[in-house]
């Protein structure tokens, strides 16, 4: 029985737009604390080197405002029970934030609070998450460092920096408003582990090893970078053009630094690139096989050369030209 058409409506159609119109490219400027735990070093490096962009509907993103629209009611909701919440800096009025690795790596926190009912005298990092019934039902089985290692490793990062030896973790059903409230400890040891995989991540110049060389395997599927990594032979899918997937760029000390122009690189020079960049060759899915002055020249599986010479891919599409 043959599917019957989505029937589209002007208004629902308009709003989802404008979420995708005011998304971006989804870039952030350092690599968050809130991937740190992905198992995948690279997909975090391809993260880190703005090497895809993310093209999320208007329904996701939408979505994902939800979350974030839910933090400053949790705030309210713990004030309520006598708690002391700060959500922000009082000295900056800006959202509490930590870094690690000359600013490359580090995060937002949704709040520090005490006098909590469960430990009235010991400041505790907050974090606040939301959940479908299904996700909220695992976090309640499993807890959630075996739940939602993400979450764990980002709460243990934020204890690492800022000194904090408890974090809150709130997590909210949107199926019923149920909430799920549970304490986690610092594990130092495992946060400064993180911390040495955010550094191998950020300062190396080639991507770390793929975690499967399989497509299949089911975090592969879902993966923003799945048709880059796993060899694109054909050459017809590229890396975005940025400073960050320029083989002239270093990630230095608060910012980036560009070996060719020698000279710091704001981050919009970053976003904009110009017109000597050339790809990292390991985002180049072919053989290296001869360069000169501002160009490399590749051989494709296909059995053709292409001449990454800074100007002829801002379609973000491998030519196919011949040198």
């Amino acid at each position: 029985m043959a599917e019957l058409p989505a029937i589209s409506c002007p208004t629902r159609d308009a709003i989802f737009a404008a979420y995708e119109a005011d998304a971006g490219d989804g870039f952030r400027s350092h690599l968050g604390a809130s991937l740190i735990g992905k198992d995948c070093e690279r997909a975090l490096w391809y993260d880190f080197r703005w090497v895809t962009r993310s093209d999320h509907p208007g329904r996701l993103l939408r979505l994902f405002e939800t979350g974030q629209l839910e933090e400053s009611r949790l705030v309210v909701n713990l004030r309520r029970t006598g708690a002391t919440v700060l959500e922000v800096d009082p000295e900056t009025g800006r959202q509490l934030q930590v870094k690690a690795h000359g600013g490359h790596f580090g995060g937002s926190l949704d709040g520090v609070a005490i006098n909590l009912l469960e430990a009235p005298k010991t400041w505790h990092v907050l974090e606040f998450k939301t959940h479908s019934n299904k996700s909220f039902g695992d976090l309640v089985a499993k807890r959630v460092r075996d739940s939602k290692p993400q979450h764990f490793a980002q709460m243990q990062i934020y204890m690492h920096l800022t000194g904090i030896a408890r974090a809150m973790y709130l997590a909210v059903n949107k199926d019923t408003d149920d909430l799920y409230v549970e304490r986690i400890e610092v594990d130092q040891a495992f946060a400064e582990r993180l911390i040495d995989k955010a550094g191998r991540i950020i300062f190396s110049m080639a991507p770390p090893p793929r975690m499967t060389d399989d497509p299949s395997w089911y975090q592969c599927r879902f993966c923003n970078h799945a048709a880059l990594c796993h060899g694109d032979r054909d050459g017809t899918v590229a890396a975005q053009v940025n400073c960050r997937t320029c083989l002239h760029s270093t990630p230095v000390e608060s910012g980036w630094q560009c070996n060719r122009h020698q000279r710091f690189l704001t981050e919009a020079d970053q976003r904009s690139a110009c017109e000597f960049h050339l790809y990292l060759p390991q985002l180049v899915p072919a053989q290296q096989v001869d360069a000169g002055e501002d160009w490399v020249e590749y051989l494709f599986p296909a059995g053709y050369r292409w001449r990454d010479t800074g100007f002829n891919k801002y379609t973000n599409t491998y030519t196919g030209a011949s040198a």
